[in-house]
């Protein structure tokens, strides 16, 4: 059965892998992103390389406006969407609470939490009426364990685990699976928009140990969605064989 998946935050890193292999498989995709150059490379290079078709639709998921509008109006043979990956989002500075910038904590609310439930949201009604879907939500251990200068990141991670797990709740009642994925160190553009473009900074968060891939956690998230009807996978961390947590690493020595 050919799927429609709707991948927000796909012009990079697992969003982009999420859009590969889910169209690898011969699934439908519909691309959401900011950046309208980049999903126009992906949509082109999906067509050519998988032979399935593609939406992209370009919005930020922080302006409720932008994101019901988007799907509101997208055309009547994109609104039968199986699968949503709540993807988009960003880590924005490591500081001490005290001394963090406050835009930097806005936006990663606006991204992280508010974005996630505007898209859901939006997208919900097109499951509801047919009483079947699966929603997919990228966490993160910051999520589960708090770290030094993680705070606003580690809070709307928490949240979006505890929206996941009301949202299995409140779904039920319309047979939709919920998923929350957590990831532990994936090595993507993750670490150099945290750092705001610094580049030493960004390879250092993954030295001295082999991080995850974007497409180790899309493999991942392909098995969550291709179970059988009756299966849903409620809560799953992932980190690589050096991490245990979001705190503890084994890393090796230089």
């Amino acid at each position: 059965m050919v799927r429609t998946v709707f991948i927000s935050g796909a012009t990079s890193g697992i969003g982009k892998a999420c859009a590969e292999k889910f169209a690898s498989s011969g699934d439908n995709i519909i691309i959401n992103g900011r950046r309208a150059d980049r999903l126009s490379v992906l949509k082109k290079s999906l067509q050519n390389n998988f032979k399935i078709k593609v939406f992209e639709t370009v919005f930020d998921v922080q302006n409720k406006e932008e994101v019901f509008n988007a799907i509101n109006n997208l055309p009547e043979e994109w609104k039968t969407i199986d699968i949503l990956i709540n993807n988009a989002g960003l880590a924005l500075g490591r500081d001490y609470f005290d001394e963090a910038n406050l835009d930097d904590w806005e936006t990663m609310m606006q991204t992280n939490v508010n974005g996630l439930l505007y898209v859901s949201r939006a997208i919900l009604p097109l499951m509801t009426k047919r009483k079947s879907g699966h929603i997919i939500n990228l966490g993160s251990v910051a999520g589960k364990e708090m770290y030094e200068k993680g705070n606003i990141y580690c809070a709307s991670k928490a949240a979006v685990d505890a929206i996941s797990k009301t949202m299995r709740i409140d779904l039920l009642q319309h047979s939709i699976k919920v998923t929350a994925i957590h990831p532990g160190a994936v090595e993507t553009e993750f670490a150099l928009v945290r750092y705001k473009g610094d580049a030493n900074k960004a390879a250092d968060t993954y030295k001295g140990f082999k991080p995850l891939t974007g497409m180790d956690i899309a493999e991942i998230i392909y098995y969550t969605a291709s179970l059988p009807p009756h299966v849903c996978i409620n809560d799953l961390v992932i980190t690589p064989l050096s991490q245990a947590n979001a705190i503890y690493f084994q890393k090796e020595l230089p």
